[in-house]
């Protein structure tokens, strides 16, 4: 069992954490909500340290779970950051969707430091992490993965390292390109199929078993039609990844117009009042069948 820290007690970062517990890891967590914090250790068997320093001090790997670049920087660097606890040898694994570039940029502050460095963002959501069936795309050096594999097994259904540093948040910007481009699409069906007078549900049901199957189409079709908005990924976040996708793709080239067009359409959900919708709330900006 491996002695490790956790910081960052969101929606995912909470039971990520309390995976490694049940498993039987020691673990120290940190969350800038103290309460946060508190409220897992009532939970769960662990520890909670006033700043990042305390709770990566002595860890053999250090998981970090925040919102974006600057949140990363925020608990990695300074004084109280956990770069300044963890002892030379240790591995530093960011589960944060972030850039490849902050990636690159932390892998090389941890190497001055002695410490490994694997970006390692995840997807399957809340229930995903819950579940402890999430995938993990991770960048970095061999030695690092094969060594964090085990821990990481706790909350993953499946993990692969993608290449070096960098390449687990491109991996993830393939993830939501393809999953804005999928709902867009299931929204446009579930509009089209209302709008011709079909049973939403019942045409769902028929090209499920299709070329047209997804995930998307079998775990949120319904709720869809229903209206419902509140089992997912919130729209606010989705446009911060897509925010780092497009920045990405203006940097190697590549051409994305429909993606574009999709954040475009959250930008629209977002006005209308859907900033914590989930992802699927595309299907919002549609008329409904009259």
């Amino acid at each position: 069992m491996a002695k490790v820290a956790f910081i960052g007690l969101g929606v995912m970062g909470f039971p990520m954490a309390g995976h490694l517990a049940c498993e039987g890891h020691q673990v120290c967590v940190y969350n800038r909500n103290p309460a946060r914090a508190e409220l897992w250790c009532a939970e769960f068997a662990g520890d909670s340290a006033a700043t990042p320093r305390e709770a990566a001090a002595g860890a053999e790997f250090v998981m970090t779970c925040v919102g974006n670049d600057d949140d990363l920087r925020a608990v990695l660097l300074g004084e109280d950051g956990a770069f300044a606890g963890m002892t030379a040898g240790a591995v530093l694994v960011d589960h944060t969707t972030a850039s490849a570039n902050v990636a690159r940029e932390l892998a090389i502050l941890a190497a001055e430091c002695e410490l490994g460095f694997l970006d390692a963002p995840v997807s399957g959501g809340q229930a995903g992490a819950e579940n402890g069936m999430l995938t993990i795309m991770v960048g970095g050096e061999q030695a690092f993965y094969d060594r964090v594999a085990p821990v990481i097994e706790c909350y993953a259904k499946m993990s692969r390292l993608m290449g070096p540093v960098g390449s687990g948040q491109l991996t993830k910007m393939v993830n939501q390109i393809c999953i804005g481009g999928l709902l867009q699409g299931l929204s446009e069906a579930l509009h089209f199929a209302q709008c011709a007078g079909l049973d939403g549900l019942g045409a769902m049901e028929v090209i499920s078993k299709g070329a047209a199957q997804s995930w998307q189409l079998e775990n949120r079709h319904q709720s869809m039609l229903a209206g419902k908005f509140d089992f997912g990924f919130a729209v606010d976040w989705m446009r911060k990844d897509l925010a780092i996708v497009l920045d990405e793709a203006r940097r190697n080239g590549a051409q994305l117009p429909v993606t574009a067009l999709v954040d475009q359409f959250y930008a629209d959900v977002q006005a209308m009042g859907g900033q914590r919708w989930d992802t699927s709330s595309l299907i919002a900006r549609l008329k409904p069948a009259r």
